[in-house]
């Protein structure tokens, strides 16, 4: 029987739960494997072979041969355990957090100086600022947010 999720209906943020974590443990698997070297250079001289040899949804090989960061949070991915892949491929948290949000690095950085997104949109009681939201986040939800629950008991 699934739980009561009062937190499921956040605008722009993937909440990373246990059910999340049950769906996403194929995808974080393969990510801690680029944490060996000889892992990472196979992954990159045959991205879909090395990833056929994971028990991973068809949605979450897609997502990571797109390098789809936002498409990988909803398919069960946890943003630490995505941090090898774009690790992998050169690439920083700032280059990636960018992509979700739909910016440029350089907007990006600019808005997080500037002290981050606005809360203003966060949630559906504040809906109605969404459109406000849209001109700092890039997108009208905010995309790329990723929150971790743990258990109540």
């Amino acid at each position: 029987m699934a739980l009561d999720k009062p937190y499921a209906d956040i605008p722009g943020t993937t909440v990373f739960d246990a059910d999340m974590s049950r769906r996403g443990y194929p995808l974080n698997q393969f990510c801690m494997s680029l944490m060996q070297a000889h892992n990472r250079e196979r992954f990159r001289a045959d991205e879909r072979a090395y990833l056929d040899e994971w028990p991973m949804s068809a949605a979450q090989k897609s997502a990571v041969l797109a390098r789809d960061y936002n498409a990988m949070l909803a398919e069960g991915g946890n943003i630490y355990f995505l941090a090898k892949i774009f690790s992998t491929d050169g690439k920083s948290f700032v280059h990636a957090a960018a992509k979700m949000t739909g910016m440029s690095e350089d907007e990006y950085q600019a808005m997080m100086l500037a002290g981050g997104r606005s809360p203003q949109g966060a949630s559906t009681d504040s809906a109605s600022d969404a459109s406000t939201n849209s001109a700092t986040t890039g997108s009208a939800t905010g995309a790329g947010c990723h929150r971790h629950i743990g258990r109540d008991d």
